[in-house]
């Protein structure tokens, strides 16, 4: 099995699209489930990747941790402090659970996800987030541990009052050796970026 995934991990850094890694990852039957139209940025294969489930329209940033189990087991078992406590004869288990995530779920970067937590469906999961807990449906969540942090109709509202940036000037797709398009940063569109940080930033120091 360890083989297998190593295989699996390698062949995937080869892949360049979080698409093709998705396609690759349901065409060799990797994880217990995965719907239509996910993206996956990771390129390594969790252990145990079967305690894995994943909806329709689930997006993993980079470096998103599926963590379906906890070898916490391994120093118990060594450590002769713990030996004292529960006596020689016993011996702890690794722990494995299952991990669900639901349809229309974003979890951003650097997340940690535990063993037995069900994501909810139309989730967003924030940046560096540590979800040890179920997320319910229809909700913003993050932190360390995550924790709901609004529900997701108000970050909807909030997000469609939010200036973007100007349509006409970005960001515009280049053409890459692969014949496929990159999104890329124009310079008016950078011109654009720095102004408006700064034009925020007017008048606060």
């Amino acid at each position: 099995m360890r083989g297998k995934r190593l295989r699996h991990t390698l062949r995937l850094w080869t892949i360049l699209s979080p698409a093709a890694r998705v396609k690759y990852i349901k065409n060799h039957d990797i994880f217990y489930s995965m719907g239509d139209n996910c993206s996956i940025m990771s390129r390594t294969i969790p252990i145990y990747p079967k305690l894995i489930k994943l909806g329709n329209n689930v997006h993993l940033a980079s470096d998103v941790l599926l963590v379906p189990h906890d070898i916490t087991h391994a120093m118990l078992n060594k450590s002769r402090h713990i030996r004292d406590i529960v006596g020689d004869d016993y011996r702890f288990h690794e722990k494995v659970g299952c991990i669900e995530i639901g349809d229309d779920v974003f979890i951003g970067a650097r997340t940690i996800i535990l063993p037995d937590v069900r994501i909810g469906s139309h989730v967003i999961i924030g940046a560096a987030s540590l979800v040890n807990k179920d997320i319910p449906d229809n909700c913003v969540a993050a932190g360390v541990p995550a924790r709901v942090v609004c529900p997701l109709d108000e970050y909807l509202k909030k997000r469609a009052q939010e200036e973007t940036y100007p349509t006409e000037i970005g960001p515009f797709c280049e053409p890459a050796k692969d014949g496929k398009k990159r999104k890329a940063i124009g310079d008016q569109l950078l011109k654009w970026c720095w102004d408006h940080f700064h034009e925020k930033r007017a008048g606060s120091v």
